[in-house]
């Protein structure tokens, strides 16, 4: 003779049920058990779980204990949908006029549908257009490029910024950008700035023209003139700041960061040193001589006084040197006793003498 529980295999039965069950179902039936267990009361169960009564009533009164899955989440659709009031014929003559002209948007084809005799408005050339792609009868044209769209060339080096990329102290980055500059009808020269991020130091320069050569050139006189290592470089695309210019970092183990097109807003500090450059050198001086080392004299005098005589709002009206100073005295005293005669890591002896080196 065999014995069997019907409770046991209703219990199995149960179990393989609840292991089907989404996470949020599982929770619902959390809910529920608790209800049970606290005799019923609605409010209790609602303070515990931080729900409110409108939820759990909805849920008990969908709930039935015979099927776990009436806790289950159900389907938001409409019950009736939105049927397409248009007529097989027209969407026929959408379909035509959009292959035949392929950048034309739902406004210019509706105009066109118009005078060809549908009454249709532009809203509804836009659901046709939209059902169109969805049912795959519509597909994009492939673009192909020509030669007044060329591609970027590849930077082997140089990479977008990483989001976690945040600078600390001075040398981080220094970001990088050209100017040019016209005293005379028809004399045109490439003034290039260099702006440390954190302590607002620029280094600027005058040259004859803006090639690759002349800005690995310029990042030469960066890196001699900065009182402070460099970590990292920030440039747009223009074609200057490619090639040699990248190699030369390269070389260097300088990161090299480029940015996206048409976004001259991430290389804001470099874009505003550039307005100050000119609004408060080239604006208001009679130059003496218009060669590139005569204007590189009176750039180097101006960098002279932008970085250690000019007062800086950023910098709580600071210059440049005086944060420097302060930021190396608070470097040292956060050191141990032992090592406060040490200078800061990014202020070594050889930083400090290529401060005070003069300019070419």
């Amino acid at each position: 003779m065999r014995i069997g529980s019907t409770i046991g295999r209703g219990w199995v039965r149960l179990g393989r049920v609840e292991a089907g069950l989404s996470m949020a179902a599982r929770r619902r039936l959390k809910w529920l058990d608790y209800y049970r267990a606290c005799g019923g009361n609605a409010r209790r169960t609602c303070r515990h779980f931080d729900i409110s009564a409108q939820t759990f009533y909805r849920w008990l009164r969908r709930y039935r204990p015979s099927d776990l899955t009436t806790l289950e989440s159900r389907s938001r659709r409409p019950r009736r949908l939105r049927q397409p009031s248009w007529s097989a014929a027209l969407e026929q003559a959408v379909l035509k006029l959009r292959r035949e002209y392929p950048r034309w948007g739902k406004d210019k084809l509706a105009v066109l549908l118009c005078g060809a005799g549908h009454t249709v408005s532009v809203s509804m050339v836009g659901r046709i257009l939209t059902r169109l792609k969805r049912r795959g009868l519509l597909v994009e044209p492939v673009s192909h490029i020509i030669s007044a769209r060329r591609p970027a060339p590849p930077r082997p080096y140089a990479i977008r910024k990483p989001r976690d990329y945040v600078p600390q102290v001075p040398g981080d980055l220094v970001e990088v950008d050209t100017l040019d500059v016209r005293p005379l009808p028809g004399v045109v020269f490439k003034h290039f700035t260099a702006r440390d991020v954190i302590s607002r130091w620029d280094i600027v320069e005058v040259r004859s023209r803006a090639t690759a050569t002349t800005a690995a050139a310029f990042l030469d006189s960066v890196v001699a003139r900065m009182p402070f290592a460099i970590r990292a470089i920030q440039v747009d695309g223009a074609s200057e700041l490619n090639a040699a210019f990248e190699a030369e970092c390269q070389r260097r183990a300088l990161r090299l960061f480029v940015l996206p097109p048409r976004s001259p807003k991430l290389n804001g500090a470099v874009e505003r040193a550039q307005r100050t450059h000119t609004e408060e050198f080239y604006e208001l001086r009679l130059f003496d001589s218009f060669t590139v080392a005569g204007l590189n004299r009176e750039v180097c005098a101006w960098e002279r006084i932008y970085n250690t005589v000019r007062p800086h709002q950023a910098l709580g009206y600071l210059t440049p040197l005086e944060f420097l100073r302060g930021a190396r005295r608070e470097a040292q005293a956060s050191r141990p006793n032992r090592a406060l005669r040490a200078r800061a890591p990014w202020v070594k002896g050889r930083h400090r003498r290529r401060a005070k080196r003069a300019c070419p």
